[in-house]
């Protein structure tokens, strides 16, 4: 084991030196563990995963197909593999490479955005989901479906899914891409969509880490609702019985599917974290029908909320409320990091959550997520239900497999300030929060913008895309990219 590490370490500095020399004669702008910018460039959003590339191209806006036709030529000389990192939030740090001794691209400086006719706009691979949201609403006040976090990339964001509560209504942030414009292995700038490239366009909207790199998106965006309903329901002192929370998120789960209450216009999540259990969302309608209707449908059989919140927005200001704050994010320097562990569950909407499933989860949750080893917090969204725009997609449409969803869990536990590394034993508690979910059923997937480091490559594609889609995209791979240029630890492999 010795010699084998000494082996690597001795490789990493060959291949390391071999790509410096090349992006210096090409005039590529890079950063490598001696620069003074290095550690801030590498310093990771899951700082439990902190790998140390073998360089970071930095491509400038005005000259970045020239750059990355060279950078793409040094790796492959080299024998680098290559990640693309928009805004940096991957869970498992694949942005990073996934490994030491990657390149990585970094995107920071592809900040252009661009709002046309027709509701269309274009935005560079580095901008953030908070700036774009702003730019598209204070020109001609429209949207675009995402998340809640303004500081993400668009770049993993939207090719790998992209929920946000307007997701029911507009489908996901992926579904937006009209256009992309696309670095291949082999250094060429493509555009791609469904006409030109289609293979291409295809395997980008869902597995672009895979693929290639983005450098340009085309979206088409939505006239933004006049007002926005945003609710949260708090309801402490639930964590007593398995078999009554269970009952009480049964009736949940019935409201979702009642197709006289419910429509594309609601979408929200459920939050719990063995202390509270909070359900929050945003409806796209009229103040007076959502309290007597929806909300009177919704809390009907549950106990009376703790503390309650219903209030007309605008849409900007909901977008703020979700966020927490500004959606103004700097283009450079962005600092928020977390150190933490995370897994998901998608549930089928044909087979959706069971009682045995739900008194499992809850059973665990009681006797062991009251008094955790570390902070966690699982997040239900609904995905499926009547009307959803995520669900009018299939297979044929882009490569994302959860277009039958009902749910999408995610599980996420994080490190105490007072401690000094994230404990194993939080880690085990979440693998088993899961499994206290999935338990007797082999028809869950997982979702690919939670990606959770601890699953096997083979692991990763079934649950992620399952055999159908995965059999497709190895063919894509094949195609333009056979010596698997771009890698991480889950990525597909076209010929291994």
């Amino acid at each position: 084991m010795l010699l084998e590490s000494i082996l690597l370490v001795a490789a990493a500095a060959v291949t390391g030196a071999c790509v410096e020399e090349c992006l210096t004669s090409y005039n590529v702008p890079f950063s490598v563990e001696s620069s003074p910018d290095y550690n801030n460039l590498t310093k990771p959003y899951n700082l439990r995963l902190w790998y140390k590339p073998a360089v970071v191209v930095i491509p400038d806006n005005d000259k970045v197909e020239e750059q990355l036709h060279a950078a793409m030529r040094c790796a492959s000389m080299c024998g680098t593999k290559v990640q693309a990192k928009s805004g940096g939030h991957s869970y498992a740090s694949f942005s990073s490479g996934g490994r030491n001794g990657s390149m990585v691209v970094d995107l920071q400086n592809l900040q252009d955005i661009n709002v046309g006719g027709e509701g269309t706009v274009t935005a560079g691979a580095g901008v953030r989901i908070g700036t774009l949201a702003a730019a598209v609403y204070a020109r001609g006040k429209r949207g675009l479906a995402h998340g809640t976090c303004p500081g993400i990339g668009v770049g993993g964001h939207f090719t790998h899914g992209g929920f946000g509560y307007q997701s029911r209504a507009w489908g996901l942030a992926l579904d937006h891409i009209y256009a992309l414009d696309v670095v291949l292995s082999n250094g060429s700038m493509v555009h791609a969509t469904p006409d030109k490239y289609p293979e291409v366009y295809y395997a980008m909207r869902g597995a672009a880490d895979s693929f290639g790199i983005v450098t340009k998106f085309w979206l088409n965006t939505i006239q933004a609702p006049p007002s926005v309903i945003d609710f949260a329901f708090e309801f402490a002192g639930l964590y007593g019985s398995a078999e009554n929370l269970a009952d009480g998120f049964l009736h949940v789960q019935d409201f979702v599917r009642n197709s006289t209450v419910v429509d594309s216009n609601l979408g929200f999540g459920m939050y719990l974290d063995g202390q509270v259990l909070l359900l929050r969302g945003s409806y796209f309608g009229d103040l007076d029908h959502f309290n007597s209707v929806i909300a009177a449908e919704l809390l009907r059989g549950l106990p009376t909320p703790s503390t309650s919140m219903v209030n007309k927005h605008t849409y900007l200001e909901s977008l703020e409320l979700l966020a927490g704050g500004s959606l103004s994010v700097p283009a450079h320097g962005y600092d928020l990091h977390d150190n933490f562990f995370a897994k998901s569950i998608t549930v089928p909407e044909h087979a959706p959550l069971t009682r045995e499933n739900l008194v499992s989860y809850f059973s665990y949750i009681i006797a062991k997520g009251v008094n955790p080893p570390a902070p966690w917090f699982s997040i239900l969204n609904l995905y499926g239900g009547p009307g959803s725009k995520i669900n009018a997609k299939d297979l044929d449409f882009a490569a994302y497999s959860d277009r039958k969803s009902l749910w999408v869990f995610q599980h996420y536990v994080f490190k105490e300030e007072n401690q000094t590394a994230l404990p194993q034993e939080g880690m085990d508690f979440i693998t088993g929060l899961s499994q206290a979910v999935t338990q007797n059923r082999t028809d869950f997937g997982a979702y690919l913008n939670y990606v959770d480091p601890s699953l096997s490559a083979e692991e990763a594609y079934q649950l992620y895309y399952g055999q159908e889609l995965y059999d497709r995209l190895v063919e894509i791979k094949r195609l333009v990219d056979p010596y698997n240029l771009f890698w991480n630890p889950q990525t597909i492999v076209g010929f291994p």
